[in-house]
């Protein structure tokens, strides 16, 4: 009967070794299976993540904006600036030194403005300096998080000045005088973060680089603005009367204005808020 028992426990210690082998194997293949399972639907998610940013992302770029964002320009006072961010301005803009138009201001004055505009709300420096060195220079001194480029510049320093300013925007002004605009405005846009639409002519003797106050051709902002994957401004004459149309025809990221909400020079808070009136509703 020992005996018997002795051949019983040695016929199931011969099979405990395989039966153990195969366990092991089995297990090992489950946490292999698990594994892949969730590598594939990590994979599978980011993938579909991946899509979804790069269809989001193309047609935001795409996409007509029916309400947006106004920037109003030539702050000349502290008390400017609070005013039209109290009525809902999205951005602002200091124009330091020009060779002609309205809104220039002294350095001081830039500086003193600067330092109300909350975050959230994107402060522009217009700027006439072609040399990346000058553009610097300005910015370190006045601290705004927007470069607006009133003038053409070299495609050279465009990148000088992004590596000298990380994190700090680059909108470019394209003045709309032909079709030549359209071109000019497609080359620039692989280097800028934004381009400013506007009715100035810098090839006069005395260049005109904003200002103006007058309406350009909205066909060719419309046509500039289909072409280029960066937000677009229009600005150019501006006010209450036609920017509901301007909207329409151009469907711009931001419109930008001046003159069109001032009296006498000074910013007017009864025009400016029929200005929002009809850009919202």
């Amino acid at each position: 009967m020992i005996k018997g028992i002795f051949e019983i426990k040695s016929i199931l210690t011969a099979f405990d070794r395989p039966l153990k082998r195969i366990y092991s194997q089995s297990i090992g293949i489950t946490i292999f299976k698990t594994i892949l399972s969730v590598i594939g639907l990590v994979l599978v998610t980011e993938f579909y993540k991946f899509i979804l940013f790069l269809i989001v992302y193309y047609t935001s770029l795409m996409k007509p904006v029916k309400f947006p964002r106004v920037k109003v320009c030539c702050m000349s006072s502290v008390e400017e600036a609070l005013a039209a961010i109290e009525l809902g301005a999205s951005a602002l803009g200091v124009v330091s030194k020009m060779p002609s138009g309205p809104g220039v201001i002294p350095d001081e004055m830039i500086l003193e403005i600067v330092k109300v505009i909350p975050t959230g709300v994107a402060s522009f420096l217009l700027t006439c300096e072609i040399k990346a060195e000058k553009i610097i220079e300005q910015q370190k001194m006045f601290k705004t998080n927007t470069l607006q480029l009133v003038d053409e510049i070299e495609v050279a320093e465009y990148e000088i000045i992004k590596k000298a300013l990380p994190g700090i925007a680059i909108v470019q002004v394209v003045h709309v005088t032909d079709e030549k605009s359209i071109h000019y405005a497609m080359k620039v846009s692989k280097h800028v973060n934004a381009i400013l639409l506007d009715s100035g002519n810098p090839n006069l003797k005395v260049k005109e680089l904003g200002g103006t106050g007058k309406v350009h051709n909205w066909e060719i902002s419309r046509k500039i603005r289909e072409a280029v994957e960066i937000p677009v401004y229009l600005a150019g004459g501006l006010n209450a009367a036609n920017v509901r149309e301007a909207i329409e025809k151009v469907s711009p990221f931001g419109v930008d204005l001046c003159s069109g909400v001032r009296t006498d020079g000074k910013l007017d808070k009864i025009k400016l808020k029929d200005f929002f009136d009809k850009v919202y509703n």
